[in-house]
């Protein structure tokens, strides 16, 4: 997924309504209010990312409410970072997906930076030929041996058969398991809960990221990813 500039959308949102390109009548109550709001906003332009962050936030607590909980609560295993951190970041993933991998590095930087975070994953195979890694991906959760698969995994990808089983035997998975456990009922149902909570959440590809208050998509890059887990831990 290319990177999505939530808050140019959102702020280009903000000045239609505004300006009255979309949303007719919404600010038509008064002609006088309306001039005012707009010579008011044109005089100081530093309001509109504010509005905007407060409309993604709103938008954010309202898509999470309900199934938050769920959503940060991680399929068994599939956790970067320090499993019993306070800080939580969720990232919706694939590994045939680009943007998903070169944010790999940015994901690896904020752990290295701070040693209670917990990076919880939600395997989302959305490319084509992905379901293979991502059930591979579970059974090595399944094993204790994530981690080392996620990042073999990324690092040979595309996700291929050869590739597949190239990072399996890099994580030291016992196959024969890892056959088994991919296919069972435990996998099968963590995927389709995955691909319903995105779902919920209006994402649209990955990599798509939660924090305890925000829902967002796209290589964000490491400053959107850490401003996001500290406003929340604020």
């Amino acid at each position: 997924m290319m990177v999505v500039n939530v808050r140019s959308m959102l702020l280009t949102a903000v000045l239609a309504l505004v300006f009255g390109f979309v949303g007719a009548g919404i600010w038509s109550w008064s002609g006088l209010a309306d001039q005012r709001t707009r010579s008011y906003l044109l005089e100081h332009p530093e309001l509109l990312p504010q509005m905007a962050d407060a409309y993604q936030r709103q938008d954010a607590q309202a898509r999470l409410e309900g199934i938050g909980d769920a959503v940060r609560k991680p399929f068994v295993g599939a956790v970067l970072g320090n499993p019993n951190g306070s800080k939580v970041l969720v990232e919706f993933t694939d590994y045939n997906c680009p943007y998903c991998k070169s944010s790999q590095a940015d994901v690896a930087r904020l752990i290295e930076q701070d040693p209670d975070l917990k990076i919880v994953i939600r395997e989302w195979p959305i490319f084509q030929g992905s379901e293979l890694s991502t059930r591979m991906a579970l059974a090595a959760a399944m094993q204790g041996k994530y981690a080392a698969f996620h990042d073999a995994m990324f690092r040979l990808a595309p996700a291929t058969p050869e590739s597949i089983i190239q990072a399996a035997n890099e994580a030291g998975l016992d196959l024969e398991r890892a056959k088994t456990d991919g296919q069972s009922p435990e996998v099968d149902a963590e995927m389709a809960r995955n691909h319903s909570l995105a779902q919920q959440l209006g994402f649209t590809g990955t990599p798509s990221w939660v924090t305890q208050d925000q829902a967002f998509e796209g290589a964000v890059g490491f400053g959107a990813l850490k401003k996001a887990i500290d406003s929340a831990a604020d």
